[in-house]
């Protein structure tokens, strides 16, 4: 094996990794991002806080590449407008 064969033998798996965080660095950064959201949004539950709208911008951002998230985002709107049209009733 000759000198410059060694040498791209050596760099190949950092040059896989950058193509592979070229292809998929958006993916890679909402999961990063929503998923600290949603895990913050967690704890603020227990802690003082707004827990549930920090889960629910988790779940926004997630949706922007996830199906799961996007029927979980669906699921909680639709709770919502069942809540609001429950207190709505009762007011009348």
């Amino acid at each position: 094996m000759s000198m410059a064969n060694t040498a791209r033998w050596v760099w190949y798996p950092l040059g896989a990794v950058w193509q592979f965080l070229r292809r998929n660095g958006k993916r890679i950064g909402v999961s990063i991002a929503g998923g600290a959201l949603v895990i913050v949004g967690l704890v603020m539950l227990v802690l003082p806080g707004p827990g549930v709208l920090v889960i629910i911008a988790g779940l926004a951002i997630l949706a922007t590449e996830y199906v799961w998230a996007q029927r979980a985002m669906n699921f909680a709107k639709r709770k919502a407008s069942e809540a609001k049209d429950k207190v709505t009733r009762k007011k009348k």
